[in-house]
C-alpha cells in the first residue's frame, strides 16, 4: 500500500491488539482502493461518485474520507501504487541482472524496462486510468514530475558514471527512450490478450534497443 503509516513497536506479545488494528486499517484502506479503481474504470474519475466506491467497498463514508479525504485521495493512492509498483519491479529487474553479471547499461537498462512493461499489462485496469490524462486538479503536474524522475533514473543508468555525469545529448535520448516506454505501456494496457502484450513489449524493446545504441 501507499499510504504513510508507523507500525507499532514492540514484541509479538504487546503488539498482538495493534497488529489486529493495523491488519483491519490495511483491509479497509484495499477495500476502498479496489472499488474506487473500479469505479473509475467504469465512470471515469470525473462522473465517479463516493456514494458509488463506499456502496461497492462495503466500508462507510467516515472511514474513506479518514484515510483518503475524499474522491482525489483515492485516485492519488491508486497512482501512487501503480508507479511504485512499476519502479520496484523495473529496479528489481536491474539489480537481478548485474547479480547474475550484466553490465552493459543498454542491455540492464532494457531489463528494466521490459519489467516495468509487465505491470503494464498486469495491471492494465489502473494503468488505463492514468493513461487517459483524466484526475483531479493537480494531478498533471504530479505525473510530469514523476516522469522527470524516471527520466533521471534512466539517464544515470544508461550515461551517468562517477564524477561523469551526461551530457546534453544522453539527457535527450533518455527522454525519447523514457517516452517510448510510456506511450508503450499505454497499448500494452489496452491489448486483447496476454500474447498480443507480449509481442508489444518484444518489439518495444528491439526499437529501444536500436534507438539506445
Amino acid at each position: 500500500m501507499t499510504t504513510s503509516r508507523t507500525r507499532p513497536a514492540g514484541g509479538a506479545g504487546e503488539a498482538g491488539p495493534d497488529r489486529r488494528q493495523w491488519a483491519r486499517a490495511d483491509a479497509t484502506r484495499q477495500a476502498l482502493l479496489t472499488a474506487a479503481q473500479r469505479v473509475f474504470a467504469d465512470r471515469g474519475y470525473a462522473d465517479a461518485g463516493i456514494a458509488e466506491i463506499v456502496e461497492r467497498s462495503g466500508i462507510s463514508v467516515g472511514s474513506l474520507y479518514h484515510h483518503y479525504g475524499g474522491k482525489a485521495g483515492l485516485y492519488v493512492a491508486l497512482w501512487e501504487e501503480l508507479t511504485e509498483e512499476q519502479e520496484d519491479s523495473a529496479a528489481r529487474a536491474v539489480s537481478a541482472a548485474r547479480k547474475a553479471g550484466e553490465d552493459d547499461p543498454i542491455a540492464l537498462f532494457i531489463a528494466g524496462a521490459r519489467a516495468y512493461l509487465r505491470v503494464c499489462w498486469e495491471r492494465r485496469e489502473a494503468a488505463r486510468l492514468f493513461h487517459g490524462g483524466e484526475g483531479p486538479s493537480g494531478s498533471s503536474l504530479m505525473r510530469r514530475s514523476r516522469a522527470q524522475h524516471w527520466i533521471a533514473q534512466n539517464t544515470k543508468l544508461l550515461h551517468g558514471t562517477a564524477g561523469t555525469p551526461a551530457g546534453r545529448a544522453g539527457q535527450v535520448l533518455s527522454l525519447v527512450l523514457t517516452t517510448v516506454i510510456g506511450e508503450a505501456g499505454r497499448e500494452i494496457a489496452t491489448a486483447e490478450g496476454e500474447a498480443e502484450a507480449a509481442e508489444i513489449i518484444d518489439e518495444v524493446c528491439r526499437i529501444l534497443i536500436r534507438l539506445a545504441r
